[in-house]
């Protein structure tokens, strides 16, 4: 099992295959993101080497499984928002406790809440940042043109 993310993995299934996991609901702290780190850690601790039954509810764009998991009958998304270790996902949201336990890990200064308040940056918000902020670059696939001229 490899831990890429607080809310992303991959595994092995039964079938000896492997198996991109991202976790539904939620969205953790990006890895260069203030308590990125942290938020791996946590889902690591939760499911490093453990039987993880997924709850598969799609596959994103990436080809990633998008998916409730659970450990020993805990549902993983659910604790790491509750520890502070993620944000419930207001656009992907289906199970509105996620939404209590971020209040109550915020009301609580849980994980990533103790930061101080302008490091606390949904990733939504984190990656758009990025984005708007990264020059334009030529993207694999394209093609681009140039001319030959030759001295005389």
């Amino acid at each position: 099992m490899t831990i890429s993310e607080g809310d992303t993995f991959t595994c092995l299934t039964t079938e000896n295959q492997r198996l991109r996991v991202r976790l539904a609901e939620i969205d953790a702290p990006e890895r260069k993101q203030p308590y990125g780190a942290e938020a791996k850690q946590a889902l690591a601790e939760m499911i490093f080497e453990k039987q993880v039954v997924l709850d598969v509810q799609d596959v994103d764009r990436y080809g990633r499984t998008i998916a409730r998991a659970y450990v020993g009958g805990r549902d993983v998304n659910y604790l790491l928002v509750e520890q502070g270790a993620a944000w419930a996902s207001a656009k992907q949201l289906k199970d509105h406790r996620l939404k209590d336990a971020e209040t109550l890990a915020r009301n609580m200064d849980k994980g990533l809440w103790q930061l101080p308040a302008e490091s606390i940056v949904p990733p939504w918000e984190w990656r758009y940042a990025g984005r708007i902020s990264m020059p334009e670059k030529v993207k694999p696939g394209r093609t681009a043109s140039f001319s030959q001229f030759g001295g005389g």
